[in-house]
């Protein structure tokens, strides 16, 4: 695995945000928007970076929603934009107080399975306890098993599993 970096989305990664939305739309996987911020339904770059932008601050966060901090996981070597992860600052939501937790992620398919998600769930937690979290919870599906994986090496200790919906979901609470 080649270093990488967490960097807020800008136009400047514009074209590869596109393309690696194309590339999660390819690969046809339910969980691969995950900490995406609504990358599946912009279509133009423009809009994605406003969503995210919003979504940022408590005062422009649509209702319903939480505030959270989208970062692109940047590899240094080639510039290339090896995933997507979030930031909620709270989980004082129905959704995700029970299953989605603080933290979302999605490695770019091409790069999976190379270390970039254990990487970029480090340099996030980093990232929380910017932001005084002391503990956060961060999920996956019970047959997840690389995210379980990613999880567990940054810390994760399994509390229990919920059900939504005939899904399984493993809640984990890493302390910082």
């Amino acid at each position: 695995m080649d270093t990488i970096r967490l960097i807020a989305p800008s136009m400047e990664y514009g074209e590869d945000i596109m393309r690696f939305r194309q590339e999660l739309i390819d690969a046809a996987d339910i969980d691969s928007f995950a900490g995406c911020g609504s990358l599946r339904n912009c279509t133009a770059i423009k809009d994605y970076l406003d969503v995210i932008n919003k979504n940022a601050c408590a005062d422009t966060c649509p209702t319903g929603g939480v505030p959270s901090n989208t970062y692109l996981a940047v590899r240094f070597s080639d510039n290339r934009i090896v995933g997507i992860i979030d930031l909620r600052h709270h989980i004082n939501h129905p959704i995700l107080g029970l299953w989605g937790g603080h933290i979302g992620y999605t490695v770019r398919p091409s790069e999976r399975n190379k270390g970039y998600a254990k990487e970029m769930l480090r340099l996030n937690l980093q990232n929380c306890k910017e932001r005084n979290l002391n503990k956060v919870m961060i999920t996956c599906r019970r047959n997840n098993l690389a995210s379980e994986k990613t999880i567990i090496a940054n810390g994760g200790v399994f509390e229990k599993e919920v059900a939504v919906d005939g899904e399984y979901t493993k809640r984990y609470w890493i302390t910082l």
